[in-house]
């Protein structure tokens, strides 16, 4: 395994437009830093109105050529192959995503660049079963429904898990037909830029698959606004989702969101707390606790608080800090100094608020350079607390005891988040009872992040629009026609 010493070197994030690598035409460019050394590693071309435009042209037009004709086993066949390629180039593209985002290399492999390959197998093979519906009305008409692709799609994607996420959207976006313009994140567009590449290379026709590097407030906005672009899909935080949804209103686009969370990680003490903090651990600080669907806010009944709390913090205090590369890692760096000093204001104002950190807040030691933080716990604050309200979206929980149902639900559905929930206990009259009353798009009992791509993902409140999975990922990539034939 590579050292973060050895691999410093990234490629640079070009534009990709109707199957070719494209500059900006107003060259400018932005450095690509990474967060693990601080050190620039390739530039960004930053995109304007008339790359999007270039690429929603591109797009349109592929709409009505070669794309369209693909038989069903044409259309898995390229899919597939997407997948495929992105296995055979996973150590380089898990190398890029480490470079990037600064998450152990371990991850990148194991998570991000996998799950990034099934998404693509996975919709594959789905796309086989796909059907619509018929009726009869009497003996007087028959109706059957004709499934057909929304049209041009933008895809905004975040930068915690750049590839898994993006081609989460963009898996089923092809299976449905339809053509697509990526927006990358700005902070993490190298694995994007190569998937233009990989997916040249599986046949897909030029015009399909486009790219555009650049700012949310430029290259976001302008595809957000454009008249020809027909839906919009977006991962990201809240209050970007309801810039685009302004956005997007005049045109009337379709809309699919998956947006920030604060979820509660729920501890009854009939529970297996061996299994909980083994569990917890990861839910908490994997991938520098930058994932939508982390446990931030964990809840324990008070008869098991203090042995929760002591196994937690000492399991805490042995997770290793530092070297993406490197890999006994499994905490890596934070995604930008501005995003690193908005967690490290969090420390801070727990502590204004009467919290207090066991363990982490603070710098490890012998890591003078990179956007690194020890992975934090934190008590002693109530439910109103602005820590315990908002997301973090760092390496930062908050513990707090509970005495009975009733109470623990009343604080875990008193946010205005919606997106995940964790349920552990062994009673199980008790999970299907918690699990009905709490207010999150995807609950999990005794476990975390076990998904199967079949099933429903999306939040509620401020956490999301719509679902994704299975035929929900269709019914937002596809548009219906009812043709009623009259006997």
């Amino acid at each position: 395994m590579s050292t973060q010493a050895e691999v410093v070197k990234s490629v640079d994030s070009l534009h990709f437009i109707n199957g070719e690598y494209v500059q900006s035409l107003s060259g400018k460019v932005k450095a690509n830093i990474n967060p693990a050394t601080e050190e620039v590693i390739s530039q960004i071309l930053q995109g304007g109105q008339e790359e999007v435009d270039a690429a929603v042209a591109a797009a349109k037009r592929a709409l009505k050529g070669p794309w369209k004709k693909f038989t069903l086993d044409q259309r898995i066949a390229v899919i597939r192959k997407i997948g495929d390629l992105i296995l055979e180039r996973k150590d380089e593209l898990a190398r890029l995503e480490s470079l990037d985002t600064g998450k152990p290399i371990w991850l990148s492999t194991a998570v991000d660049i996998s799950r990034s390959a099934y998404n693509f197998h996975f919709f594959a093979d789905y796309l086989r079963s796909v059907g619509t519906e018929a009726y009869e009305t009497d003996d007087t008409a028959i109706n059957y429904s004709v499934r057909r692709p929304v049209g041009v799609v933008g895809i905004i994607s975040p930068w915690n898990l750049p590839l898994l996420l993006m081609t989460w959207k963009l898996a089923p976006a092809l299976a449905a037909g339809n053509t697509v313009v990526i927006k990358p994140a700005s902070l993490t567009p190298t694995t994007a830029t190569v998937i233009g590449e990989i997916c040249k290379e599986a046949g897909v026709p030029d015009g399909v698959v486009n790219i555009v590097n650049g700012s949310g407030g430029v290259v976001g906005t302008a595809l957000t606004e454009h008249k020809d672009v027909d839906a919009i899909t977006f991962t990201g935080e809240t209050l970007t989702g309801q810039t685009i949804m302004k956005s997007a209103a005049n045109t009337l686009k379709k809309l699919s969101y998956e947006l920030g969370g604060k979820n509660p990680n729920i501890i009854f003490a009939d529970s297996d707390l061996d299994e909980v903090i083994e569990t917890t651990l990861k839910s908490s600080f994997i991938n520098q606790g930058e994932v939508c669907l982390c446990g931030s806010r964990i809840y324990v009944e008070r008869s098991a608080y203090d042995q929760f709390i002591g196994k937690f913090v000492a399991k805490t205090k042995e997770l290793i800090v530092g070297d993406p590369f490197d890999p006994q890692t499994k905490v890596g760096a934070l995604i930008s100094k501005d995003h690193y000093e908005r967690v490290l204001s969090y420390v801070e104002l727990a502590k204004e608020e009467g919290g207090e950190v066991l363990t982490g807040g603070k710098r490890p030691e012998g890591l003078e350079k990179g956007y690194y933080l020890e992975p934090t716990i934190i008590t002693g604050l109530d439910r109103n607390c602005r820590v315990v309200k908002e997301e973090i979206f760092g390496p930062v929980v908050t513990v707090i005891p509970f005495d009975t149902e009733e109470d623990v639900l009343d604080q875990v559905n008193d946010t205005d988040y919606g997106l995940s929930a964790s349920i552990w206990t062994n009673d199980l009259r008790r999970a299907h009872r918690v699990a009905r009353e709490v207010e999150a798009g995807i609950i999990w009992v005794n476990t975390w992040f076990l998904r199967d791509l079949r099933t429903p993902f999306g939040g509620m409140k401020q956490s999301g629009i719509g679902r994704e999975g299975g035929i929900h990922s269709f019914e937002f990539y596809s548009e219906l026609s009812n043709v009623c034939i009259k006997l």
